[in-house]
């Protein structure tokens, strides 16, 4: 086990989710970054949002929170990003995406250069991708990267944000994907339902050599080297499923680098904690205080 805090770049959106229990702050990289700091890890998150009342209410949270603000942007020519999300009867999400918005135009700084240069991991997902001038910026954050770091793009196929030769072309650059069941099946352009084949043929076609898909309450899979490991879901009553995939990315993460487990080990973590978050409002929920030892066990 690493004695200091591994530090993790969080890359892209932060905005407000618009639920129908409420709002609440979101975005996958930001809810990556929320739950890593309350696992212990240093997490930067490079974002923007707007010099606006949202915008101020979102920093005026992770100040709350202890997340640093130095990798943020306040702009005022753009609003803060906003989602309106509709859940069906299971819980699960669509949802619409606010365009034009701070987050379309994220401009690393001095500090954030110099916490890439000294993070483990980066951590990008492929919606704020659609805007050319963040792919610009997210270029310059991989190629400050130190060459151990391990590259995470965390894929999240939201129409009309869902170019998938774009996905294809970035997941080139990365060293671990991230997939739910249905964006594997997509992206393998192979029939649903057979993760572990979908994730060799991902493999094959980016040269990725860590491939990671979620199933929901199935559980999921990791890739890694060409070894296959599964950990089977536990039952949740589902508040929603906003940011449950996030939590999950955040506690494989944590397993990886701060506990240096096995991949089936931090798999299980990682489930463990997007479950939790899948029985909460939001994707930010409050932890109980007895989380740490509650989402670590992997069995």
């Amino acid at each position: 086990m690493n004695s200091a805090p591994a530090t993790v770049v969080c890359f892209g959106e932060i905005l407000w989710d618009f639920l129908p229990r409420g709002a609440f702050p979101g975005g996958a990289p930001f809810n990556v970054a929320y739950h890593l700091h309350r696992s212990g890890l240093r997490a930067h998150l490079v974002s923007a949002v707007g010099r606006d009342l949202l915008g101020d209410e979102l920093l005026r949270r992770l100040r709350h929170w202890g997340l640093g603000t130095g990798g943020v942007t306040q702009h005022s020519s753009l609003p803060t990003g906003y989602v309106r999300a509709a859940l069906n009867a299971g819980g699960d999400a669509t949802y619409e995406i606010g365009p034009d918005v701070a987050w379309d135009q994220i401009a690393p700084d001095d500090e954030t250069i110099r916490a890439t240069k000294e993070a483990r991991a980066v951590v990008f997902g492929s919606l704020a991708l659609r805007s050319p001038a963040n792919r610009v910026a997210l270029e310059r954050l991989l190629t400050e990267l130190p060459a151990s770091a391990l590259r995470i793009f965390d894929i999240n196929l939201r129409p009309p944000h869902d170019d998938l030769n774009l996905v294809r072309e970035i997941a080139r650059r990365a060293t671990v994907l991230k997939l739910n069941r249905a964006e594997a099946a997509r992206l393998a352009d192979a029939d649903p339902g057979r993760d572990e084949h979908h994730a060799r043929i991902i493999a094959e076609q980016t040269g990725c050599p860590t491939v990671c898909v979620s199933a929901g309450e199935h559980g999921a899979g990791i890739l890694v080297d060409g070894v296959w490991h599964w950990v089977a879901g536990r039952p949740v009553a589902v508040r929603d499923t906003v940011g449950a995939g996030d939590a999950f990315m955040a506690g494989l993460l944590e397993g990886l680098l701060q506990h240096g487990l096995f991949p089936a080990d931090a798999l299980a973590r990682a489930c463990r904690l997007g479950e939790f978050v899948a029985g909460q409002d939001g994707a930010t929920p409050e932890y109980p205080a007895d989380m740490a030892a509650s989402h670590t066990k992997p069995a």
